[in-house]
């Protein structure tokens, strides 16, 4: 068995962690720290957890407790993920890290979209980033994964085929995301309120979103030159992003059909993305790791559409980071990750 532990493992991100690595055949809980829950039962603070954990309690945070560990899973802040995996990587099999700690390889963005300025030069560089259906090979064997952003797996998968197949142009593009309240954590926030958000639908993060350069990032292989404007909404739902996505097409003769080949064949071989000829909706993966796709070719406006829709604390953080954790570990890539959403 594969000993596990998770760091800051009470918020929403850690209790999704829970539930995979007990659905996991190969993934045996050792540590689970919360220092604000430290003592607590997981099933006190989670009941859906009791039936599995029966009196396992969060333990307090000892980094000397993570050593010797096959795979180490960090739900904690930025800055508190960047100054642990010093202290980690190189002791453990492979460090996980769901923060944005280690996503962006330049580390001059930082204090610009998160405030803070990057001092491990060395681990940004070693870092691999975790979407392997973009980096499965670089994943192999990695000691450091920086998992995606929520709404950056979303965009991604939704765009880079087609950037890839040159059937876009690069810049200009435009991704009109929604997710569900869970995106903004556990903590009680005026912003995340029942009274706020029911019957409410609220744009933030006009353009400076932390996830832009990570999208551009992301979208800008073989050197091409991305921009994005990217505007993120939050819905009244628990859990759930719908990624709507705009570009211009490079040239005459694309259609519906074409698109939607495209989208087929890239991921022909991929176990958590289904392209579809429906609209994608979050009900449809909600509790899975799969992502469903979409597109459309607008020959009024001229415009391509495509659609991603994902749950965001699976495929959009925890199923995401134990998908990338498979494949650095050597496991089957599927191992104890759901492909059906829950329905009704």
């Amino acid at each position: 068995m594969v000993r596990v532990g998770i760091l800051g493992a009470s918020g929403y991100t850690g209790a999704e962690l829970l539930r995979l690595i007990a659905l996991h055949p190969e993934l045996e809980l050792a540590y689970a720290t919360a220092d604000t829950q430290a003592g607590v039962a997981l099933g006190d603070l989670y009941p859906s957890l009791a039936a599995h954990y029966p009196g396992r309690t969060f333990d307090t945070f000892d980094p000397a407790a993570a050593d010797g560990l096959d795979l180490v899973f960090l739900g904690l802040p930025h800055e508190a993920s960047m100054a642990l995996a010093p202290q980690l990587v190189g002791k453990v099999g492979c460090v996980v890290d769901l923060s944005a700690a280690f996503r962006l390889k330049d580390a001059s963005l930082y204090p610009q979209w998160y405030g803070f300025d990057h001092d491990q030069p060395e681990l940004l560089a070693e870092a691999v980033y975790g979407l392997p259906e973009r980096t499965r090979g670089d994943l192999e064997g990695a000691r450091l994964v920086a998992t995606p952003g929520c709404y950056v797996t979303a965009a991604t998968l939704a765009l880079a085929p087609l950037l890839d197949a040159g059937l876009i142009v690069p810049t200009g593009l435009i991704v009109d995301a929604a997710s569900g309240v869970s995106g903004a954590g556990r903590a009680a926030k005026e912003a995340t309120a029942f009274c706020t958000v029911d019957e409410n639908l609220t744009a933030y993060g006009l353009l400076d979103h932390r996830h832009t350069p990570e999208i551009e990032q992301n979208l800008a292989g073989a050197g091409r030159d991305v921009s994005v404007i990217f505007t993120p909404h939050l819905v009244p739902m628990n859990r759930g992003i719908l990624a709507t996505c705009y570009a211009r097409p490079t040239g005459d003769g694309l259609s519906t059909e074409s698109l939607l080949a495209t989208l087929t064949q890239a991921y022909a071989d991929e176990p958590f993305v289904h392209v579809t000829p429906a609209s994608p909706s979050t009900k449809a993966t909600l509790g899975s790791n799969t992502a469903h796709v979409t597109a459309r070719y607008d020959e009024r406006t001229g415009y391509v559409l495509v659609i991603s829709a994902i749950d965001n604390l699976t495929k959009g953080a925890s199923g995401g980071a134990v998908q990338a954790a498979n494949v650095a570990l050597g496991l089957d890539e599927t191992a104890g990750l759901p492909t059906v959403g829950l329905m009704p």
